[in-house]
């Protein structure tokens, strides 16, 4: 018997190359926030000696190919765009109300596109939605006021777009900076002291309409989190383009997650099983915002999301490998949805504390910015995939896998969700013959931390698909294969 065994074939991994929806390329989005005194982000990715973005920081952008940059957050709520253009030595420092510190404002608007023209990436800005009610934050004191109206918005719009716009052009940009993407409310619905839906509702169409009054080509996205969405596009649905809300993630699981600094690694076990049931989390999310948004013709648009733990620079355990390939589970759920989710992101952009980052800089003055495991994840799977999605008809026990094909190629993203038991599979393509395949793959230890003198352990290592179409995918892996295919249906 234990001889028959050892000749069972592997279990199969069947695809439909069958297109059945368009993948948009700007699930790869990444989020850029000046976070003041909470995290050196923006403020240590600037140069101020040379006055350019960190080289080490462009170098490593471009390797990770971030299809989208967005610019805002709850900054946006108190940023007033028109500071931080224009002469560097006139610009005017602001106080950053939420995050602490002060923003010497020498990256803005200029800055912000020039660094996407340099990585490849589309700009997306958030503007500031009358504080999206929040008076503490359009009042803040001294004398300050941080309101910032639907004109204003309309002329952001139009000092970046208009060939003509006089503004810009005195300051030295005579092309347009162009910038396509635009939000309109960020987190509004969170806050009990802001807005209330109705209001954030009217208020949306007001700036819709002076925005594409400067602008009608751009496209917008409207706040539909925590509910809204219904009545947000009962009242503006026809103004805009997304419905935008975002996403933490967290354990499904009853019992209390070991997630702390102290705790993840003494329980690797029960770490693993919380984990990865976060894609279960965002696929609960999901489906409650596609319920909300059934019918409106309207895409969802994730423009924020993350993991967060409790300890310092938001938990260690943000750095290791297991949370690499929860991630992955957490963007195969997105590619599957990817008929009504179009905009999409798994992490913050970039910062010196914050684990959440994508990616880490060293402490000013060092080199060697470095993608943490959350950014090897989107790397792999942003090189490595096809335009259109295309079903799984069958796969192991294990695998969390999803496909997509351009053409002859067809692509799999696959995950192991076994923190360590390897999964042996014969991969086919329905009505079809694999004529070769490649594969790039990270396997390592789930709780290894990664830093920046560590950090190529999480490289993908490639290698070429035997012609038996076998493969065996190792414990707490990630996985992004290419197979070429005889291309006998439409694509």
């Amino acid at each position: 018997m234990a001889a028959s065994a050892r000749r069972k074939p592997p279990p199969t991994l069947v695809v439909d190359p069958e297109p059945v929806f368009e993948l948009s390329p700007h699930l790869y989005m990444q989020f850029m926030e000046p976070l003041g005194a909470t995290d050196g982000s923006v403020e240590a990715s600037w140069n101020y000696r040379t006055d350019e973005w960190r080289a080490d920081l462009v170098k490593v952008t471009k390797e990770l190919g971030p299809t989208m940059i967005r610019w805002g957050g709850c900054l946006a709520s108190y940023y007033r765009w028109r500071e931080a253009v224009g002469p560097r030595d006139a610009r005017v420092p602001m106080m950053n109300l939420l995050w602490r510190g002060i923003e010497t404002n020498q990256v803005g608007t200029h800055e912000f596109v020039e660094f996407c023209r340099k990585v490849r990436a589309t700009p997306l800005m958030v503007v500031n939605f009358e504080s999206d009610g929040r008076k503490h934050w359009a009042r803040p004191g001294k004398g300050q006021n941080r309101l910032g109206t639907a004109r204003e918005a309309a002329e952001w719009v139009d000092y970046c777009n208009n060939p003509k716009n006089t503004e810009r052009r005195g300051n030295g940009s005579l092309r347009p900076l162009r910038i396509d993407f635009w939000q309109i409310g960020n987190e509004t619905s969170y806050d009990p002291k802001g807005f209330d839906c109705e209001t954030a509702a009217r208020k949306t169409v007001r700036f819709a309409k002076a925005m594409r009054g400067a602008d009608p080509t751009i496209k917008l996205i409207g706040w539909g989190d925590s509910g809204w969405a219904p009545r947000m596009l009962d009242v503006a649905g026809e103004h805009l383009d997304y419905i935008a809300f975002h996403g933490g993630y967290r354990s499904t699981l009853s019992k209390r997650p070991p997630f702390g600094d102290s705790e993840f690694a003494e329980d690797p076990a029960s770490t693993w099983r919380h984990l990865m049931t976060g894609a279960e989390w965002a696929a609960r999310k999901l489906r409650e915002m596609r319920r909300q948004t059934d019918g409106s013709g309207l895409p969802l648009a994730l423009t924020e999301s993350h993991y967060s733990f409790p300890g310092p620079h938001r938990g260690r355990l943000l750095s290791t490998w297991a949370v690499g390939v929860a991630y992955a589970r957490i963007f195969n759920l997105y590619q599957r949805n990817g008929d009504a989710l179009k905009i999409a992101t798994l992490a913050d952009f970039a910062g010196t504390r914050w684990s959440n980052n994508a990616i880490m800089l060293p402490v000013p003055g060092e080199q060697g910015a470095y993608m943490q495991p959350v950014a090897r994840v989107m790397q792999l799977f942003r090189h490595h995939t096809g335009k259109k999605a295309v079903r799984i008809l069958k796969a192991p026990k294990g695998l969390d896998v999803t496909a997509s094909r351009t053409g002859g190629r067809v692509w799999l993203h696959v995950a192991n969700t076994s923190m360590t038991k390897a999964v042996k599979a014969r991969l086919g393509v329905a009505g079809m013959t694999m004529a070769s395949g490649k594969v790039w793959q990270i396997a390592e230890d789930p709780f290894v931390e990664i830093w920046r003198m560590n950090s190529d352990r999480l490289a993908p290592v490639g290698k070429r698909l035997p012609g038996s179409g076998a493969w065996t995918f190792p414990a707490a892996s990630v996985s992004a294969l290419e197979l070429k295919v005889d291309a006998e249906r439409p694509s």
